[in-house]
């Protein structure tokens, strides 16, 4: 019955802690002679800074294409996308002799083909007239390797010269091609949310055969070599590695692709040869296969905010980190041999001091470790464990993000910089990071498994977002509780 109630006085401490900010006299409420168990709480302050961010690792299920103004500090922000496209091990067409479009020599033939980009969202005008470059992968990105923000498939060479290259210019309200349906509520026609580029000028592979269109070659590829379509892998290797969407011109918008379409037009004969119908094959870029995204920041721009002591900046993508250090040996003073029960640190918001219908949402995610762990983290897929890496989400209602407790880190990172001293003299020169973490705007993904929604996934963000935090030359508070038996 004891452990029974020391444990409860435990968790009601850390109940307490959550739901209070002010615990400053916690500790004497919690005291209990009886069970001769200390509960205590003291305040400490962190430092903060912003921190220029180059690049991240890239790896998205949405592409980003456009190039916009950052309204908060004038700078342009471009991206641009890589997709690769999903062919199921399933994947089968009709027998060739019931195709219908022929050329002249009987051969068959695909009568249009074009790639759709989907977008489900985006930012900036939908009236604004932006341009855009298609380019053919001459090799395929790797599964294996780790893409970066700032890689760039035509810098890298991987576009293949002499290749398929169309561009197209477009406006994300696309007034010329409608849904084929109405919007009951008003009778308005409703516009498709896609960007078309139409491949329909004679393509030449990379063995030096032309095809009428682009269509045509996958579709002969297809009936010549059934296993180049046996699998995402062998389709990405012999047909085609990718398709390469680069921002060539205009500005004002940002499409959040979340579905590349690749579809190819042809007729079939049915109904035992004696009708002709139309018919379309599809290829989607997926999760399944890879995504990456290019982003080109002006970086002096991101400097101005850098050096912008008055607070500290989060903004994606790839621009700005928010680092802290936490006084670690301050809490730990006196406390060595205590638990710490919770460490709550709670990151307020500034509201912009001035409102525009451009003005970037603040990140959805935050997502908190170790300024050393940030790389390996997401180069092994890492997802957060609540030990050293912790998710908090922006709560409107407060203007806050709250990471309720990170003791488990606080405790870590004193342990280790306990026992390299005692083999390493040099140890916190070589880790001078030791006691540093990053907030990181990230993309979290989860599944519902028995009635809970559990993280499946982590990505750095790639969408446009900014936000200030309280920082900077103000300090940050971590309310800490303690308990230890007398």
């Amino acid at each position: 019955m004891k452990i029974k109630f020391i444990a409860t006085l435990a968790l009601l401490a850390m109940t307490l802690a959550s739901c209070d900010e002010t615990t400053d006299t916690l500790g004497t409420s919690l005291n209990t002679t009886i069970d001769h168990l200390d509960v205590a709480s003291q305040t400490f302050n962190a430092t903060s800074r912003s921190v220029a961010i180059e690049s991240v690792i890239s790896r998205n299920s949405t592409g980003y294409l456009g190039c916009i103004k950052d309204p908060e500090t004038g700078a342009h922000i471009t991206g641009d996308f890589m997709t690769q496209f999903n062919c199921l091990e399933s994947f089968k067409l009709a027998p060739i002799d019931s195709i219908a479009s022929r050329d002249a020599d009987g051969k068959i033939i695909a009568d249009s083909c074009e790639v759709r980009l989907f977008y489900t969202s985006y930012y900036g005008d939908s009236l604004a007239t932006m341009k855009t470059t298609v380019y053919e992968l001459a090799r395929p990105m790797m599964e294996s390797e780790k893409y970066y923000s700032d890689f760039d498939p035509l810098e890298e060479g991987y576009v293949r010269e002499g290749g398929l290259t169309k561009s197209k210019a477009y406006t994300l309200e696309n007034t010329s091609e409608w849904a084929d349906k109405t919007n009951t509520s008003n009778k308005k026609r409703v516009f498709v949310n896609n960007i078309c580029i139409r491949l329909n000028e004679p393509y030449t592979d990379k063995n030096g055969v032309t095809y009428n269109n682009f269509g045509t070659y996958i579709l002969r590829q297809y009936y010549e070599h059934p296993e180049y379509f046996r699998s995402s892998y062998a389709f990405i290797n012999n047909v085609l590695p990718g398709l390469f969407f680069k921002h060539t011109g205009g500005l004002g918008s940002m499409a959040y692709v979340s579905i590349p379409q690749l579809n190819i037009y042809y007729n079939m004969y049915i109904d035992g040869g004696q009708k002709v119908s139309s018919h379309i094959t599809l290829f989607n870029g997926t999760e399944e296969v890879l995504q990456t995204t290019t982003v080109t920041n002006e970086s002096d721009a991101l400097q101005q905010l850098v050096a912008d002591n008055s607070c500290t900046y989060i903004k994606s993508p790839s621009g700005i980190f928010t680092e802290l250090t936490l006084p670690v040996d301050e809490m730990m003073a006196g406390h060595e041999n205590d638990t710490i029960n919770t460490a709550k640190i709670v990151l307020n918001r500034i509201n912009n001091s001035h409102w525009s219908e451009y003005s970037l949402p603040a990140p959805s995610t935050l997502l908190m470790l170790e300024t050393d762990s940030v790389k390996s983290f997401f180069e092994k897929g890492k997802l957060a464990n609540y030990k050293n890496s912790y998710l908090a989400s922006f709560a409107s209602s407060t203007n806050r993000y709250s990471f309720g407790n990170i003791s488990d880190l606080i405790t870590q990172m004193y342990r280790a910089k306990t026992e390299g001293v005692k083999t390493n003299p040099n140890w916190l020169e070589q880790h001078p990071n030791w006691n540093k973490i990053m907030l990181i705007p990230v993309k979290a993904q989860y599944m519902t498994y028995n009635n809970s929604s559990v993280l499946t996934s982590l990505s750095n963000d790639m969408s446009l977002t900014s936000t200030r935090l309280q920082g900077g030359t103000t300090p940050i508070t971590i309310n800490v509780i303690y308990s230890k038996f007398k």
